[in-house]
């Protein structure tokens, strides 16, 4: 109930004390705004991670070649492990679970010109599936396709940050390039959600980057991806068994000790993602940890201000009680006094870390922190989390307030 007199006790009390009351409001202010900034860089490092993760389908499993480590029937350690079409082929083998797939060759710099334009990009020979593996999309023209890969065709899609270099405003579809010194036909433009960086690369034919660097048959790389499947666990386990047929089958003909690990290097995103989201979640608690021990040393602050509440008004307590005052009333006195100091400062740490992100968290887009904020669940407990603070800030002064008699009251010095 609405009780005028208690409010007017609470800012005259409030007023005799300003600047105890406004360094104990401080430290519970800081304490909220230190728990919201740091749950809200725990958002920003998930959306940095899905950030990343959206740079490549979410469940590609990437293939590279290694150096041997351990000796191997009569071979020695330290070997270079070179991949070719046939081991490829191996890879893939009848795996009817297998959606998109591609060999990659080569993965350097390569001096590209168009006219007088010219740039140094990452040069990679691909297949048609590589787009998907990639995430990439085509805003012009088209990507690789089968043909190009059965005749070796000279022709070439390259990113938007290629394109705007070397074409500007003008469209390259039907126009050639030099790749390393020979010529290209540009057949479509693609873009990446991993922004410039991935768009500053040029797609070739895969057989056409062997034929054009007397590679042969040698690839690089290559690349899977399996259906996707909603539950995580299932995902999971499908992945490692496909991962580890295709590392017993390629060990088995490369020549690699079957507990050789730096042979082969498997990546798999579902993996990935899992240890990433476990370190993420892992952060976020402790981000709640320190957020509320930082609370925590608010709260303890305002205990101890209301013990000192108490004491200095315990003859007006005891005058209260011998006139008929209830416990109730004495503890709901001091419990008032306590929320409201409590959870105004609170409020007033929560709105400026909320309006903190709101303003400069869509500024912050780095490699692993993106966007970081706080949701309407976050904000509604935090103000819960203010409400139980200055409850029990004050339950136990304002238990020890109840408790003493009028008498003793009434002789305290």
């Amino acid at each position: 109930m609405f009780s005028l007199e208690r409010w007017q006790e609470i800012f005259e009390t409030i007023s005799k004390n300003k600047l105890r009351t406004f360094l104990t409001g401080v430290s519970v202010g800081s304490g909220i705004f230190i728990l919201v900034i740091l749950l809200g860089v725990s958002v920003g490092m998930q959306n940095g991670v899905e950030d990343q993760f959206q740079r490549d389908a979410a469940n590609i499993i990437n293939i590279y070649p290694g150096y041997t480590s351990l000796a191997y029937k009569g071979l020695n350690p330290k070997r270079r492990i070179q991949f070719t079409d046939e081991d490829y082929e191996l890879a893939l083998g009848d795996k009817e679970e297998v959606v998109y797939k591609s060999s990659v060759y080569q993965n350097r710099g390569g001096l590209t010109s168009y006219k007088k334009e010219f740039g140094s990009y990452r040069v990679e020979g691909v297949m048609p599936d590589f787009q998907y593996l990639e995430s990439a999309s085509i805003i012009e023209g088209r990507f690789i396709n089968q043909s190009d890969i059965d005749n070796a065709e000279k022709v070439v899609v390259i990113g938007n940050r290629v394109k705007n270099d070397l074409f500007k405003d003008k469209s390259p579809i039907g126009e050639y390039i030099i790749v390393t010194d020979l010529n290209f036909k540009v057949v479509g433009v693609f873009t990446d959600p991993g922004g410039e960086r991935e768009e500053s690369r040029v797609f070739l034919p895969v057989t056409t980057t062997q034929v054009v660097s007397g590679a042969g048959n040698k690839i690089r790389s290559m690349g899977f991806t399996l259906p996707k499947i909603d539950n995580y666990e299932e995902a999971l386990a499908e992945s490692q068994k496909f991962t580890a047929e295709i590392e017993r089958d390629l060990k088995a003909k490369l020549m690699i000790n079957p507990m050789d690990t730096s042979g082969l290097y498997i990546s798999n995103n579902i993996e990935n993602t899992k240890e990433i989201y476990q370190l993420i979640s892992a952060m976020r608690i402790f981000f709640w940890f320190v957020g509320i021990a930082t609370l925590l040393a608010g709260i303890i602050g305002v205990s101890n201000i209301m013990l000192i509440i108490v004491k200095e008004r315990t003859k007006e307590i005891g005058i209260r009680k011998a006139l008929g005052a209830r416990p109730i009333s004495i503890i709901g006195m001091i419990l008032h006094e306590s929320i409201f100091v409590t959870a105004f400062s609170g409020m007033v740490g929560l709105i400026l870390a909320l309006s903190l992100l709101e303003f400069v968290g869509p500024l912050i887009e780095t490699d692993f922190m993106v966007n970081p904020s706080v949701n309407f669940s976050i904000a509604i407990t935090t103000v819960i989390l203010l409400i139980i603070a200055g409850a029990v800030a004050g339950f136990f002064p304002s238990w020890r307030g109840a408790s003493i008699k009028p008498i003793d009251a009434l002789r305290d010095e």
